[in-house]
């Protein structure tokens, strides 16, 4: 399986999707971004399981996301305990989670990430300390070209434009229809 390691650009909440996030990943080589939205959060739980991680002496190696299936990003934490190495099946939220408790690399696998990424235009400005929970991205003009690249980055901003205004529900069906689209080339 090839893997993408990415790191957290930014969070957003809204009020008004009952307490729900969108995280985006962000390419450490590349420019290619990552949308995951997530349910509300649950204290305490992550930081119970890096305790009981380091209590078993056991090391956080990795976390991959490593599928996307029926709109859904799959995960799993990689664990080593006495040199032998343990994939625990995770959601991506909570593997995210621990791994930035545990300063442990995320990775996504390579296909996931030529599904479900996109490319963010060129006025787009990198995320700073200051607005690490803002997904603020520009407008930019639509693609107007009937090539199927164009028809592709035009899905694609339009996934942006969505999240953009934390309209996730939209996002989502975005998001299948770039698969869709994607799955037909």
């Amino acid at each position: 399986m090839n893997k993408v390691e990415c790191e957290i650009l930014g969070l957003s909440s809204s009020a008004s999707t009952g307490g729900a996030y969108a995280l985006l990943l962000k390419e450490v080589y590349g420019n290619r971004r990552l949308p995951i939205i997530i349910g509300p959060p649950r204290p305490l739980t992550h930081d119970l399981l890096k305790i009981l991680i380091e209590n078993l002496g056991a090391s956080l190696i990795e976390v991959v996301v490593t599928e996307l299936k029926d709109n859904t990003f799959f995960a799993k934490i990689v664990l080593e305990v006495s040199s032998l190495s343990n994939e625990i099946d995770s959601r991506p939220s909570d593997a995210i989670a621990l791994a930035i408790r545990m300063n442990a690399p995320i990775y996504v696998n390579d296909s996931v990430m030529d599904t479900a990424s996109f490319l963010p235009s060129q006025e787009q400005p990198e995320f700073t300390e200051e607005s690490q929970e803002h997904l603020d991205l520009p407008d930019t003009p639509p693609v107007t070209s009937s090539s199927k690249e164009a028809k592709l980055a035009a899905l694609q901003e339009k996934l942006r434009l969505a999240l953009e205004v934390e309209d996730y529900e939209r996002a989502a069906k975005i998001r299948d229809e770039i698969q869709r689209f994607s799955g037909s080339n």
